[in-house]
């Protein structure tokens, strides 16, 4: 079976969200803000995991386009949590890194299933 480097990005990231929660939780005893980033964050990789099912090409590109609206939505939590000073720049930074590729393999994968969808 060959490597899906999406799924392989997104379960990472998700792995990096966890540990990001107990971090928040445990050593800046924020609980509320960092909950909505578990959500957010641990979404976009279970609707990538989901579209690999997907019973059409249509429910595929619907799957993606949820996922990344769920990484946009992490994206958001991260920065606020910067702005808020439970992240240093070089924590939020980091992860964003990480966020910003799996962003763009998403829209690369949704423009191109849709190019494609449409011959």
């Amino acid at each position: 079976m060959k490597d899906n480097i999406l799924l392989d990005k997104s379960f990472s990231f998700a792995v990096r969200i966890v540990n990001l929660y107990k971090y928040l939780c445990e050593d800046k005893k924020e609980f509320v803000l960092s909950k909505q980033l578990l959500r957010s964050g641990t979404s976009v990789g279970a609707n990538i995991n989901e579209a690999q099912d997907a019973q059409s090409k249509n429910d595929f590109i619907s799957k993606l386009s949820i996922s990344l609206k769920e990484a946009r939505e992490t994206k958001y939590w991260i920065e606020l949590l910067r702005e808020t000073d439970y992240l240093t720049d070089k924590e939020a930074n980091n992860i964003l890194e990480d966020l910003i590729e799996v962003i763009r393999l998403l829209v690369s994968i949704i423009k191109s299933t849709k190019v494609n969808n449409e011959k």
